[in-house]
């Protein structure tokens, strides 16, 4: 499993650069300073859905464990000196391998385990699709790649 208190990038393979497949809105950004000063570092693990539907779920780093099972999308600048990384499963990400997602906030009760829930606002994600044009490049791989010094073939 893999601590994500450190606030750092986990290495891309092969030295690829890392490209932007998140954002946050200016207000979410906002929230998530607030909830940053109460709660300390923050991370979002996109849920997959069951009780708390498809939201992007907002925990304490380090109170979510992340594992071998979960994919990096990135980390929102929210004005402070760590930003907030972003994940969720390999398996959902091979369903939203075309998507950038957007993290905006909207009046509303949060899940019950989303640490946005008493304030009366709720995270939720907005999508676009990634087609390639105006500079985007290809969508992320969500196949794992063989360990250093192991030849897959």
């Amino acid at each position: 499993m893999t601590d994500t208190r450190s606030g750092q990038e986990p290495a891309q393979p092969d030295g690829a650069e890392r490209v932007s497949r998140v954002a946050v809105t200016a207000e979410a950004a906002a929230l998530l300073r607030e909830l940053t000063g109460v709660h300390g570092p923050l991370m979002f693990h996109q849920s997959g859905g069951c009780c708390d539907g498809s939201a992007p779920m907002c925990y304490p780093d380090g109170e979510f464990f992340i594992g071998d099972v979960d994919q990096y999308l990135g980390a929102l600048d929210i004005g402070l000196d760590r930003a907030v990384p972003v994940w969720m499963t390999k398996a959902q990400f091979a369903y939203w391998s075309h998507t950038h997602l957007t993290i905006d906030v909207v009046p509303g009760r949060g899940a019950g385990f989303s640490v946005e829930a008493p304030t009366g606002k709720r995270f939720l994600i907005r999508s676009r699709l990634l087609d390639g044009t105006l500079g985007e490049v290809e969508p992320l791989s969500c196949e794992v790649p063989p360990a250093p010094g192991v030849n897959p073939g």
